[in-house]
């Protein structure tokens, strides 16, 4: 079994161009993203899946940089750009986070994992009840999960997003989800604004050390020492579904 984390990552962003090249603690966030995943035990290859435009040359330079593979294709159409980097990587089952995200832990990530391939679920993920921090969210289906959503999908919202059409129709798949007990999801760690942005310095600035991965309970942790930390971004409304 290939399980293959494919990361969505381009230049081109409404709200912060160029983000996930920002730099953070002397790398850029998308080698944050990268090194993270790499630290997952399951997960046998990471692609990043960017386009072919020429601004996102960049991307490519990145991910070799920091070993990892890539996979150009349409800049409209994520699904489809998504969908062939699998086919491309023979991936059996599809890790996908995003590349906006230098918190991704590593633990939450593994342990999504072992669930979906305790439950034998289509899918699995801890966006869909959010309970932990925006910014954690990782998702696992099956290739044969994301081969029918890019043979079925019909709207936008289903092509420019990867997984919606499994999560909106539970009729057609197993769906199964991965919850805390405390809600920590009013938490933003995401990166789409220049508050975004302001925040997750200024977590890397307190816990990153070089050559180790910091958890996303170290970060919950500084959170609830200094309140104000969350006040630098906690009126950014995330983008909706069609936005």
């Amino acid at each position: 079994m290939n399980i293959v984390a494919i990361v969505q990552a381009r230049m081109g962003s409404t709200r912060l161009p160029g983000k996930v090249l920002e730099p953070l603690c002397g790398k850029s966030v998308l080698a944050h993203v990268i090194e993270r995943l790499k630290e997952v035990p399951s997960i046998d290859n990471i692609v990043i899946a960017t386009t072919t435009l020429d601004e996102d040359n960049a991307i490519v330079d990145e991910a070799l940089a920091n070993d990892a593979f890539y996979y150009r294709g349409s800049k409209e159409h994520v699904l489809s750009r998504y969908y062939e980097a699998a086919v491309e990587y023979k991936a059996d089952v599809i890790i996908r986070v995003t590349s906006d995200c230098p918190l991704i832990d590593p633990g939450i990530t593994e342990q999504i994992i072992q669930g979906f391939l305790e439950t034998n679920a289509d899918y699995m993920s801890n966006k869909t009840t959010p309970t932990f921090p925006r910014g954690l969210d990782t998702e696992v289906f099956t290739k044969q999960a994301l081969e029918t959503c890019f043979q079925r999908a019909y709207n936008d919202i289903h092509t420019e997003h990867v997984t919606p059409y499994i999560y909106l129709h539970p009729d057609q798949f197993s769906i199964a989800e991965y919850k805390w007990p405390i809600d920590y999801s009013d938490y933003r760690w995401t990166l789409d604004t220049v508050e975004d942005y302001k925040l997750i310095m200024e977590i890397y600035n307190y816990l990153y050390q070089p050559g180790k991965i910091f958890d996303w309970k170290e970060a919950i942790a500084l959170m609830e020492r200094i309140p104000g930390l969350s006040s630098i971004n906690n009126h950014i409304e995330q983008k909706k579904l069609g936005e």
